[in-house]
């Protein structure tokens, strides 16, 4: 026997939240859920199904001291969609857009940005309506005072590396507080490790009593929002590339600037403002090695000839991988 942990996405709005619960069996199915308790059924109609569409197997080999008592992290992780009572992709499930559309051609580097927060406050700030001291020594930083948390980050990120989800690397970002972690993958899997490892961060603080913000900028005043940047590539980008493909690329992206920003993040207008390494909200720009751009050409690509990437900085931290990855494959291939 097994144990299996089913992760899905509610039908909260406008930012869906992950769900979870444990079956022990001798394999991953199809399994029913109470949908009318997470805003994806009715009482009187209330099943809803999950359907297993990727298997992270892992095996926690860091523990936080050696009397730890409390539950580790083995076992199977099932990333799942919903469908509803026949059969059919609810309305909430936002990965089935992308299985007829997000190849394995394109490739997709999410940068995951994200506050620890204790106690209704970021981890680190004194308490009450104090202020930590400004940004400047936090980014990368190394040392007490400079960081806090990074034992969940470790954590974390071995995890990921023992679930074979393609974390990329971490680091600590502008604010105390703040962390970020990167995932590579190509094709819809890149969306599914993404949420695999937002649930493993999100269940491991847990057992610290810590919780993840994700909100795009959870605190307001002279501190860095938190985004989802994401880096994208397609195999023609990759091979021929070329100055003129890379600027009609983005300018074929600015013509939908306006929809973009329907499906990357509620409350994104609180974190794009043309501050602290954004572009405004109502703006749409790119340029070389930009990070005030809402698209940046990464000095990689042009010492590379102009082959390469692109990073969308415009996704807030909240923002669904399966709705990034299907605006921009959309609007590149006229989907």
């Amino acid at each position: 026997m097994n144990k299996f942990e089913y992760v899905w996405l509610d039908g909260y709005r406008p930012t869906q939240s992950l769900r979870s619960k444990v079956k022990v069996d001798d394999y991953a199915d199809m399994w029913a859920f109470d949908g009318s308790s997470t805003q994806q059924a009715t009482g009187g109609n209330s099943d809803c199904l999950l359907n297993p569409v990727a298997e992270y197997k892992t095996l926690d080999r860091i523990r936080a001291d050696a009397t730890q008592t409390r539950p580790g992290l083995e076992g199977t992780y099932v990333m799942c969609e919903v469908l509803d009572a026949d059969n059919e992709p609810h309305p909430s499930n936002t990965r089935t857009h992308c299985q007829n559309l997000v190849s394995d051609e394109w490739w997709f580097g999410f940068e995951q940005e994200y506050f620890m927060y204790k106690d209704g406050r970021p981890l680190g700030w004194p308490e009450g309506k104090g202020k930590p001291r400004p940004q400047g020594d936090y980014y990368c930083g190394v040392g007490e005072g400079n960081v806090v948390g990074r034992e969940i980050v470790d954590r974390h990120t071995e995890a990921c590396m023992n679930a074979d989800i393609g974390i990329t690397g971490t680091n600590a970002e502008v604010a105390l507080g703040q962390w970020e972690f990167q995932v590579l993958g190509s094709g819809i899997r890149a969306g599914d490790d993404l949420w695999m490892a937002r649930y493993i961060l999100q269940r491991i603080a847990e057992m610290k009593g810590v919780s993840i913000n994700f909100q795009p900028k959870p605190q307001t005043g002279d501190w860095n929002g938190s985004g989802m940047h994401t880096n994208f590539s397609n195999e023609q980008m990759r091979t021929t590339g070329g100055q003129n493909i890379f600027e009609s690329i983005c300018k074929v992206l600015g013509s939908e600037h306006t929809s973009a920003m329907g499906v990357y993040g509620s409350g994104n207008e609180k974190r794009l403002t043309g501050k602290h390494e954004t572009q405004n909200i109502k703006k749409f720009s790119y340029g070389k090695f930009d990070r005030g751009a809402s698209i940046r050409i990464p000095i990689a690509t042009v010492n590379n000839n102009w082959v390469g990437y692109l990073e969308d900085r415009r996704p807030a931290s909240n923002a669904d991988p399966y709705k990034v990855m299907r605006h921009i494959v959309e609007t590149l291939t006229g989907g």
